[in-house]
């Protein structure tokens, strides 16, 4: 599946009608021409009086991908409860409560949940009905999992529910990447996959196209998932890459996120995590700056593990493995790296690959 937007932030339809890829092996892609706003041209009303939806953890750049690969991660993420509030004013929204964290405005305007919910009320055209929004916070801030890009694409999706799901979902991504573009930079690896689901490639930014890559259902994809207590804000990481690079390994990084791509669509996790660990511009710029990521990285390969790299800007550190088993055991190994390395306290998960994205969980008909 393929999804085109004209950058920054304007959706365009094709020019020629959509067909049903029936190889899984190859990913569909969408190419557009012509803009065309994707705005409702009536006002939908609420079909619930409340909403709760969940949006996953993600890891971006998988390696050599910066900027344009990343994957939804199963069993983490973060929660948003909607409900339609006569105490607000008609077409606008409120933060009515924020918990797992104490460091977010309630102000909808600073805040990565409230620009995309407003983004969506906008596109629905939402004029008539008041909403409150509570955000639930299950990813820390600054860890390398997708953080804002859970609490915006859950807010969209929730506000999509609320009134009848009339968005697709290249409008929820949309919706989802103005937020990330204010709070934490215009880039959908993060954003895209917490939406979709899945594994996604950005193949353009201008205009915005998207795709979808499926790994093989009947394979298992285990990640192991060691955040330490060190915060790496996205600024800073992103301030530590150079401007220029050479030939040589820009030819070589192209090699390895081709690669990627072949290994996920073929459900080769040999060739995913050799992949994933054979970045030679970003995670070399990035891994001194992170105590300890080094060892953690060695100690993860010596574990068993096929790959390991930086989820990311950091300072998680994510290697793939085939069994829930080995991803204890390599979890194990990375937290002791992280402590004998970096003197580092960290917390090791086993998850699964997120195959569904952003998605409703509860709701209150009116």
């Amino acid at each position: 599946m393929a999804i085109c937007f004209l950058s920054p932030l304007k959706p365009i339809t094709p020019t020629t009608s959509l067909t049903t890829n029936l190889n899984p092996k190859k990913p569909n892609i969408l190419r557009c021409n012509f803009s065309l706003p994707i705005i409702t041209t009536t006002e939908p009303e609420p079909v619930f009086t409340s909403v709760r939806s969940f949006a996953p953890a993600t890891v971006a750049n998988l390696g050599p991908g910066f900027d344009f690969l990343g994957c939804a991660v199963d069993g983490l993420g973060d929660f948003v409860s909607l409900r339609v509030d006569p105490s607000v004013h008609p077409g606008e929204l409120s933060i009515s409560d924020i918990s797992g964290t104490k460091n977010l405005s309630k102000n909808p305007l600073n805040n990565c949940a409230g620009i995309a919910a407003i983004a969506t009320m906008k596109m629905l055209n939402i004029r008539s009905v008041g909403l409150s929004l509570s955000l639930e916070k299950g990813l820390p801030l600054g860890s390398g999992l997708g953080s804002s890009a859970a609490s915006a694409a859950a807010a969209a999706v929730a506000v999509n529910e609320m009134f009848g799901r009339k968005l697709e979902v290249k409008d929820l991504v949309l919706a989802g990447l103005e937020s990330e573009a204010k709070v934490s930079g215009y880039h959908a690896d993060n954003i895209a996959p917490a939406i979709m689901g899945g594994f996604v490639l950005i193949r353009s930014y201008d205009p915005l196209e998207l795709m979808s890559l499926q790994f093989p259902v009947e394979k298992d994809l285990i990640f192991v998932l060691v955040s330490p207590d060190f915060e790496a804000p996205t600024k800073k990481m992103r301030a530590a890459l150079p401007a220029e690079i050479g030939m040589s390994h820009h030819v070589w990084n192209c090699s390895q996120a081709g690669a990627l791509v072949a290994s996920v669509l073929q459900g080769d996790l040999v060739g995913l995590g050799k992949a994933l660990s054979s970045d030679k511009i970003v995670e070399p710029k990035r891994a001194p700056l992170i105590p300890g990521m080094v060892g953690v990285k060695k100690a993860a390969l010596e574990a068993g593990a096929f790959g390991c790299t930086i989820s990311g800007a950091g300072p998680t550190a994510v290697a793939v493995v085939g069994s829930e088993d080995r991803g204890m055991e390599v979890g194990e190994r990375m937290v002791e790296a992280f402590w004998k390395e970096g003197n580092l306290k960290a917390v090791a998960m086993v998850k699964r690959l997120d195959r569904v994205g952003a998605r409703l969980v509860g709701s209150v008909p009116r």
